[in-house]
């Protein structure tokens, strides 16, 4: 075969090859696209459609994005949809950010259309959806909760809330948890969304004392979510700029002369802290008493 026929046929064959992939390719997007006309043909919801204590309203593709975002999601993560509708949520998190994702959806025939949607998606290796009741589904394993619900329905989740894992990130669309304050607020043209991160119990009264050193003091802590308050020593000086974020915490305080700034990671009864006094940092073990 004559060099240029050789090298004429070689481009058609790999062009003839790049075709069937992309081909290929475009037949996948529109077999997904026809699966999920296919799923709303049973059951096709409507904006504003009634549910239980709520009305269904879908959140916005970039809006869900930034929710995500807001809570760091990644691959280890199992993130719980409260009032999954449509599955939107959960499918967003396993194919955008590698998740595993359950949703609860209290409406049977959502629930049903959300199911198909996430195997037309491809994703059921990886998102379930439930049909069931967010007041009694125990979600208590998530390490991200994400919430379009009411104020009211949010104050009510909050108990619940406060008592799962410290560092669980919490996202809710719109509407905030009365004066538990979010730790972060996104608010754009798509709609607004608030972070929560769930806090670690450091109220009471704690020693400190350096591992290598002779030096302590003891603080007693007044906690309200992830504000703290409360005094150290015995001038019952004022602890300022405290809060604590996950199982994060941090202080400062005055000691007479002795200035303080404290940061710690929160084991139960234990913070393991880095307490730099007069520019001097050194490892200190808190222990409550």
């Amino acid at each position: 075969m004559p060099m240029s026929t050789r090298h004429g046929l070689q481009r058609w064959v790999r062009a003839w090859g790049l075709g069937l992939l992309l081909g290929g390719v475009a037949a996948q997007a529109l077999s997904a696209e026809a699966r999920r006309e296919d799923c709303e043909k049973s059951y096709k919801p409507s904006t504003g459609q009634a549910g239980k204590d709520v009305v269904w309203v879908p959140t916005n593709d970039p809006l869900v994005t930034r929710m995500l975002e807001m809570a760091h999601v990644g691959k280890n993560d199992l993130v719980y949809d409260l009032g999954a509708g449509d599955g939107k949520i959960a499918i967003a998190a396993a194919k955008q950010f590698g998740a595993r994702a359950v949703g609860v959806e209290y409406n049977p025939e959502m629930a049903q259309l959300a199911q198909c949607m996430v195997r037309a998606e491809g994703v059921g290796d990886q998102v379930k959806v439930i049909q069931g009741d967010i007041f009694e589904t125990d979600f208590s394993a998530a390490t991200v909760v994400t919430l379009y619900l009411l104020p009211e329905l949010n104050l009510k989740l909050r108990p619940t809330i406060l008592k799962m894992r410290p560092g669980t990130r919490v996202v809710s669309h719109s509407f905030l948890m009365d004066d538990w304050r979010p730790d972060e607020s996104s608010v754009s043209t798509d709609g607004a969304a608030y972070l929560w991160i769930v806090p670690a119990d450091v109220s009471g009264k704690w020693t400190f004392k350096q591992e290598r050193g002779k030096d302590s003091f003891n603080v007693n802590l007044v906690q309200t979510f992830q504000k703290l308050s409360g005094t150290v020593g015995k001038r019952s000086d004022d602890v300022s700029n405290a809060e604590v974020r996950g199982t994060q915490v941090e202080m400062m305080f005055s000691e007479g002369n002795v200035q303080t700034r404290l940061k710690g990671v929160v084991t139960g009864n234990r913070i393991d802290a880095q307490v730099t006094r007069n520019d001097v940092t050194s490892n200190f073990v808190g222990t409550r008493l």
